[in-house]
């Protein structure tokens, strides 16, 4: 399991939530939103990153680290 935060350009709804397999979403300042949430796995990771492309949104950054 990894814990995830994943930082996009722009400000999303907070409802998207539910969409981004139950992500926090959360909203900074300088007009960025941070998707925080755990994946079982890099493929899953790599599901939220395309759902991201997909929908035309701009990565920052996005970090992880593996949890037990």
């Amino acid at each position: 399991m990894q814990r995830v935060e994943i930082c996009i350009e722009g400000q999303i709804d907070k409802a998207w939530s539910e969409w981004f397999e139950g992500f926090s979403v959360t909203h900074l300042p300088r007009n960025e939103t941070i998707l925080t949430g755990e994946v079982p796995d890099p493929a899953a990771l790599y599901g939220m990153i395309t759902k991201l492309r997909d929908l035309g949104l701009k990565l920052v950054s996005v970090n992880s680290e593996e949890i037990d």
